[in-house]
């Protein structure tokens, strides 16, 4: 099963909003929002929330994918987040995520027993390639206690 499959299958939300998991991996994970008119604004694109999900997920996605493999010893947490919306949205918009920090340096804080912290950036396009907005999460990894 791919991250996408996995995500898709495990979280609701994804699902509701019919995510579409195009790549992902732990370089570049890829979502796109249908054209859903039940997910539209007041100005006939998608809503706010829907793009915030969209990005939410593509970084969730990435963060699977780069550290899935330290799922046993701890657990990624989204910590805080910032959007900001640059132009109109219509139609299909697809949200790309990149790692803001090298994996390596992640797991080397993690293995020296310290809460690693790194940014997930994630660009949000038109079909005609306008960025029409812009995310940073900053996640962690957790240990398990």
């Amino acid at each position: 099963m791919s991250v996408g499959e996995m995500l898709a299958a495990t979280v609701p939300m994804a699902r509701t909003l019919n995510l579409e998991f195009v790549e992902t991996t732990a370089e570049r994970a890829v979502v796109r929002l249908p054209d859903q008119p039940d997910f539209h604004n007041h100005v006939g694109g998608p809503h706010a929330g829907a793009m915030f999900t969209l990005a939410e997920s593509a970084s969730g996605a990435i963060v699977i994918a780069a550290f899935g493999d330290q799922m046993t010893r701890a657990v990624p947490l989204a910590v805080k987040a910032e959007i900001g919306y640059k132009k109109l949205a219509m139609g299909v918009v697809t949200a790309t995520a990149t790692l803001g920090r090298p994996i390596a340096d992640v797991v080397a804080e993690l293995d020296a027993g310290e809460r690693p912290e790194f940014p997930v950036e994630i660009a949000i396009q038109r079909a005609d390639g306008a960025v029409t907005g812009e995310m940073t999460i900053v996640w962690t990894l957790r240990p398990n206690a």
